[in-house]
């Protein structure tokens, strides 16, 4: 199956971010991409928290729900629609969840991001569980004969949830992220490469990139990593995107070679 994972630099105006994905979404089928992934807030990168309270939507009528749809089966493209910001029923915080669509535009799951990030780096302090609800369980589903388990961002250092994965066997982890410049450029890639490694799976890691408004600058460099470890491609600066072929037969010989997952005793 060809995937590919789409890197943008998203901003505060709701119509010209859906207008950039529209936009890359079409790209990514006219190179004969069957499963595209989006980063995450692809409709809305802003500076406030009441910004992002402003374009959450309850998810019966969300219009950005409604453009995935519209777009995989415009396409003929499955799509991991990064993430799409929700009103909850249980708090006044928002949902930041992870859509997946079929190439028919049927909707398969909808993943809340269960890991907030709160923490305090060199000049920056975030406080996600500020405005987030944090989601309660793991997603999987299936497209064609491969199964994804759904992530977003910060859930990338909780190895535990892609365990879950595996067990429930999975052969494909996507994480839609936008991860911030520093912590990005010391883990970013040591993690996509060590959940590709422990798992014996395809990552597909789909970023933000470059300066937002509000001052935050996000690492960018989406990849997209073979279950060996190897980064088969990687999109590092700019908007753009990177397409690649991942082979079952592949998976099937890393996991016959190194059978690691059969090992386990926890």
């Amino acid at each position: 199956m060809r995937v590919g994972v789409i890197q943008l630099n998203s901003g505060n105006d709701f119509k010209s971010n859906l207008a950039y994905a529209d936009d890359w979404l079409s790209r990514a089928a006219d190179a004969g991409v069957e499963l595209a992934v989006l980063p995450e807030n692809f409709t809305f990168m802003g500076a406030g928290d009441a910004e992002k309270h402003q374009i959450a939507e309850p998810e019966e009528s969300s219009s950005v729900l409604a453009f995935l749809a519209a777009q995989a089966k415009r396409l003929g493209m499955a799509i991991v629609g990064g993430t799409v910001a929700l009103t909850s029923k249980e708090s006044e915080n928002l949902r930041n969840a992870c859509p997946v669509f079929s190439a028919t535009g049927e909707r398969l799951a909808l993943y809340d991001k269960m890991h907030l990030f709160d923490v305090d780096l060199p000049g920056e302090t975030w406080r996600e569980s500020e405005i987030v609800e944090a989601g309660a369980h793991p997603v999987t589903c299936d497209i064609g004969d491969w199964r994804l388990g759904l992530s977003i961002c910060y859930d990338l250092r909780f190895p535990e949830l892609y365990r879950y994965y595996s067990h429930k066997g999975c052969q494909i982890l996507t994480v839609p992220a936008a991860f911030t410049e520093p912590t990005g450029k010391a883990h970013w890639e040591t993690l996509l490469r060590a959940r590709a490694i422990e798992n014996q799976a395809y990552v597909l890691a789909a970023a933000q990139n470059g300066t937002h408004p509000g001052g935050r600058r996000t690492w960018g460099h989406s990849m997209i990593i073979d279950p060996w470890g190897e980064v088969l491609c990687v999109c590092r600066e700019s908007e753009g995107i990177i397409t690649a072929d991942m082979d079952i037969g592949r998976l099937t010989e890393v996991r016959r070679m190194l059978p690691a997952l059969s090992h386990r005793r926890m």
